[in-house]
């Protein structure tokens, strides 16, 4: 269902405006490993855009690549090539960026041109020079970037829309920023139910992104509710599959999201127990459910949960009774100690001989 009232009448483990269930599958997908300092490093062959631009691919994308006036949404950092300083990280806003082809600023003129050249879900290494970065004068505000600097950019493009000349998310009225929102949302839930998740994220965090916190801090009334009935089902379906992905920590952060807006929503509510459950948080998965069971008093899932969370306590309690009555378990009984006839004759031998001596003493005095 696509109405967020009407959200809670469906079975709480199931997907939004799907039946499919959150059981075990897998894809990649989201922030790149790496420890956060430097870019990646990238075996792959080096493809040379432009006098000033260069390409490695890190993972293959699919489909076509966005032509000129292509709103393109994307993910990516950037390091000045020099010093290795990173002056941008968009995911660490957990927002894609919005770019049009051929109507970017100046000083994303270079990787405009690699984005060009790339697939939706491609993700790949880009050297800029400066010409076509921030030139000759850098920037001195934010992003800090010194003149004339070489830039490496480690870009994800999640995916474009070809709108007609190029009208961005800024220019659309609010009922086709919804529309193009609900129509992504829409083709994500299509790819999840043909299990092309990787695909799917990407429709989903694209319709995300027409819902940005710009865009929802005007919106009142309707046209408020409209949006969050497109906004959190994609949230919400993202959840379910970061958690079949095992990342749990990223799956209760989308549940928050929907949770701030509606702090009663039995299926974020649901989700996160379920992150919070396999990270061992039990008090606060037990938490969430109980909450859950509140509306929802007679959903199966919600019981089911709760009694393994109730099997992994009991469970618990018996290991942790062993370990410690291996540790302070009663003393064992002392054996008692075998009798030493050899010794017990002697002892008789020289008591005798001490009481012999005794006498001939007292006779003698």
């Amino acid at each position: 269902m696509d109405e967020v009232h009407e959200e809670q009448s469906q079975p709480l483990d199931q997907e939004e405006d799907n039946e499919i269930r959150t059981e075990s599958t897998a894809f990649v997908h989201g922030e790149p490993s790496q420890d956060g300092n430097g870019p990646p490093k990238v075996d792959s062959e080096v493809e040379v855009l432009h006098e000033k631009v260069t390409k490695q691919i890190i993972k293959e994308g699919h489909g076509q690549k966005p032509s000129k006036y292509s709103t393109c949404f994307l993910h990516y950092r950037a390091w000045t090539e020099s010093t290795l300083h990173k002056f941008e990280d968009t995911w660490n806003e957990q927002k894609p960026v919005e770019l049009v082809l051929g109507k970017e600023k100046k000083e994303m003129t270079g990787l405009a041109i690699g984005l060009s050249s790339m697939k939706s879900g491609e993700r790949a290494l880009l050297h800029v020079g400066w010409e076509l970065g921030y030139g000759k004068e850098g920037n001195f505000s934010f992003p800090n970037v010194p003149p004339m600097a070489d830039i490496i950019y480690e870009a994800e493009l999640i995916g474009f829309d070809e709108t007609k000349e190029g009208k961005a998310r800024g220019d659309m009225t609010v009922e086709e920023r919804i529309g193009a929102a609900d129509r992504r949302k829409m083709d994500g839930n299509a790819l999840f139910k043909e299990e092309k998740l990787e695909e799917a994220m990407q429709q989903y965090e694209m319709a995300i992104a027409y819902m940005g916190d710009d865009f929802m801090f005007q919106l009142f009334g309707k046209y408020r509710d409209m949006a969050l009935a497109v906004k959190n089902p994609c949230h919400l379906n993202m959840a379910a599959c970061m958690i079949k992905l095992k990342r749990f920590e990223e799956a209760i952060m989308q549940c928050n999201i929907v949770l701030a807006e509606d702090e009663n929503n039995a299926k974020a509510l649901f989700r996160r127990g379920k992150a919070r459950a396999e990270l061992g948080q039990t008090d606060a998965a037990r938490e969430d459910y109980l909450k859950v069971r509140k509306f929802a008093p007679e959903d199966k899932a919600v019981a089911r949960e709760l009694r393994l969370l109730a099997e992994h306590d009991k469970a618990l309690y018996q290991k942790q009774k062993e370990i410690y009555k291996g540790i302070f378990g009663p003393r064992p009984e002392p054996k008692p100690k075998r009798t030493n006839w050899l010794v017990l004759f002697w002892q008789w031998l020289l008591s005798l001989f001490y009481r012999l001596l005794k006498r001939e003493r007292c006779k003698a005095d």
